[in-house]
C-alpha cells in the first residue's frame, strides 16, 4: 500500500481554547509537515482546495508552489482540485506550472467539491455541478494532452487552435476522481480509465463500498487495462497514543468539537456526506473511518477497510488544532509504527516501477 497526508487547511478555532491559529502559522505548518513526510519516506501530500468557509486552501496552487520549492523527492497531489467550479485553461497553466516546477512529480485529484456554498460565491448554479465536472474534465484532459486545441462546449466560450504553457513536465499528468456521495464521479473516472480516491470521511464503509465497487464494474465494462483500476482511501482522522484507550479520551476534545461545529451550519439532515454519521468518538473509532489508537489498532483498521475496498492508497489527515510538536509526534509514529505493518500485508503496483503511468519525476521505493 501507498500513503498520502491530505491537508484541506480547515482553520476553525481551538474547540476548547477558542483560540485561531494564526493564516501565516497554519500556512507555514503545510509546508512543515509535507517538509516532515517527505524525510519520513511518506509517499504523497495532497492539498485541499475550498472557497468558502473556515479554511485557507482557497489558493491551492500557490501553496503547491512552495512544497514544490521545499521538498525533492514525496509526490505531490490535490484532494480535491475543484474542477467544478475553475476555467480549464487556468487549471492546465497552473498545474502544468507546478509539474514543471517539481520536475514531474504531480498528479491532481478532481471533483465537485464538498462545500455548496462555493457556487453562488463564484456565480455558478449549483444545480449544474455535474455538468461543469464533465464537461471541464475533458476539456482539461485535451489541454494537457494537445496542442491546437478545438473545442466547442456549452459552459464557456469555444477555443480554437488553443495551446496552454507551460506544457506538463512529461506528458499529461495523471488525474484521479474524488468520490464521495454520487455515482456521477465513479462513472466518470470508469469511463476514461482514471483512478478513484474514497472521501471514507463521513460515512458508513457501506455507502463507500458501493461506489467502489460500482467504480470497478464499470471500469471493466469499458474495457481498460486492470492494471490502472487504482483506488484510493481517505479516513476520518488521524490520532495515535500508546493505548486505544488514550487515543480516544485525548481526541475526544477534538472530535467533539468537530462535530459540534458542523452542527453550526445546520445542514439539511437528507444531505448525505455534508456531516458525520458518526455522533461520539466511540462510535467514529469503533464503526466509523477515524484512524484513532494504537498504533497496532489503526493498522488493523486500515486492514480491515482494505479488506472491503482493496485500495491501493491511503490517505490520513492530521487536526491543526494539535501542537506543532505533536502533529509531527504523530505523523513520525504513523510512518515508523503503522506503515511497515500495513506494507507487510498490502502490495501493489502503484507508483512502483510497474505502474507506466506514474509520475515522470516520482517512483515509489518499497
Amino acid at each position: 500500500m501507498r500513503f498520502q497526508v491530505l491537508d484541506i487547511v480547515f482553520n476553525p478555532p481551538h474547540p476548547v481554547t477558542g483560540e485561531a491559529v494564526p493564516p501565516a502559522d497554519r500556512l507555514a505548518r503545510v509546508v512543515e509537515t509535507a517538509v516532515l513526510a517527505e524525510q519520513l519516506g511518506i509517499d504523497a501530500f495532497a492539498v485541499g482546495e475550498r472557497h468558502a468557509g473556515e479554511v485557507l486552501s482557497s489558493s491551492p496552487t500557490v501553496l503547491l508552489g512552495a512544497l514544490a520549492a521545499s521538498t525533492s523527492r514525496i509526490l505531490l497531489s490535490t484532494g480535491v482540485t475543484v474542477l467544478s467550479l475553475l476555467d480549464p485553461i487556468r487549471v492546465a497553466e497552473d498545474y502544468a506550472t507546478i509539474d514543471q516546477l517539481s520536475r514531474g512529480r504531480l498528479e491532481i485529484v478532481i471533483g465537485k467539491g464538498n462545500e455548496a456554498l462555493q457556487y453562488p460565491l463564484l456565480g455558478l448554479d449549483l444545480d449544474k455541478q455535474y455538468e461543469y465536472l464533465e464537461e471541464n474534465y475533458e476539456l482539461l484532459s485535451l489541454l494537457l494532452s494537445r496542442e491546437d486545441v478545438e473545442w466547442v462546449g456549452r459552459h464557456r466560450p469555444d477555443l480554437h487552435g488553443a495551446t496552454t504553457l507551460p506544457r506538463p513536465f512529461s506528458g499529461p499528468f495523471r488525474i484521479w476522481h474524488g468520490s464521495a456521495t454520487s455515482q456521477f464521479a465513479v462513472d466518470l473516472a470508469a469511463k476514461h480509465g482514471d483512478p478513484i480516491v474514497s472521501a471514507n470521511a463521513l460515512q458508513s464503509r457501506e455507502n463507500y463500498q458501493v461506489l467502489i465497487d460500482r467504480y470497478r464494474e464499470q471500469y471493466a465494462a469499458h474495457g481498460h487495462d486492470p492494471a490502472y483500476a487504482f483506488v484510493g482511501s481517505g479516513s476520518g482522522g488521524l490520532f495515535l497514543a500508546d493505548t486505544t484507550e488514550q487515543a480516544i479520551a485525548q481526541y475526544r476534545p477534538f472530535y467533539e468539537g468537530a462535530v459540534a461545529r458542523q452542527d453550526l451550519r445546520k445542514h439539511d439532515p437528507a444531505a448525505v456526506g455534508k456531516v458525520t454519521s458518526f455522533r461520539t468518538i466511540e462510535e467514529a473509532v469503533e464503526r466509523g473511518p477515524a484512524l484513532v489508537g494504537s498504533p497496532e489498532r489503526v493498522a488493523e483498521k486500515i486492514l480491515d477497510y482494505h479488506a472491503s475496498y482493496r485500495h491501493d492508497l491511503q490517505s490520513v489527515s492530521i487536526n491543526h488544532v494539535l501542537e506543532p510538536a505533536h502533529q509531527d509526534d504523530v505523523l513520525r509514529r504513523f510512518a515508523e509504527e503503522v506503515v511497515p505493518l500495513v506494507k507487510a500485508e498490502v502490495k501493489t503496483d502503484l507508483w512502483g516501477p510497474a505502474d507506466a503511468r506514474r509520475p515522470a519525476g516520482f517512483t515509489a521505493v518499497d
